[in-house]
């Protein structure tokens, strides 16, 4: 299901190429590019259900008073999210790159996401595809985009 979303987001939405609106032609079109209808499928609804979590309804586990909480994982969030990709999630947010609501949004897309092994690098992309789903995020997408693409330089520390 990851590759066929890194699929539609690499040729479809980051390309900045017109996404074909009909359902059943998407899913054709994926099709013929190798991949099992039934992945088609759950990787629609997961962008579907990213689409639903712009609506204030959908996300009752908001308070929208942040303060200075500290976000506590459950068993099953840190079982998907390494310590490496929680701590990534942090800086995200100290940089100023996620707040707590989109830090939710990529938590809850994550989560849903069927894959054995989840990376930090599966994590930067499903960072960047719920920025570029956010209205007003352009700012912090343009961000993401240059911390996942940017070559070290030097010697890290």
């Amino acid at each position: 299901m990851f590759d066929i979303l890194m699929y539609l987001f690499e040729n479809y939405i980051h390309s900045e190429v017109e996404v074909v609106v009909d359902h059943d032609e998407l899913t054709d079109e994926l099709a013929r590019a190798g991949f099992h209808r039934q992945e088609i499928q759950k990787a629609l609804a997961w962008l579907e259900r990213l689409a639903d979590l712009q609506d204030s309804q959908s996300k009752p586990y908001l308070d929208h008073s942040p303060g200075k909480s500290t976000r506590v994982y459950t068993a099953a969030e840190a079982a998907r999210m390494d310590t490496q990709s929680r701590g990534f999630l942090m800086y995200l947010e100290k940089l100023g790159v996620l707040d707590f609501e989109t830090r939710e949004m990529v938590i809850d897309r994550v989560m849903e996401l069927e894959t054995p092994q989840f990376t930090i690098d599966d994590l930067k992309w499903v960072v960047l595809m719920v920025l570029f789903n956010v209205p007003g995020q352009e700012a912090a997408y343009d961000q993401m985009e240059g911390l996942l693409f940017e070559e070290p330089e030097g010697l890290l520390h």
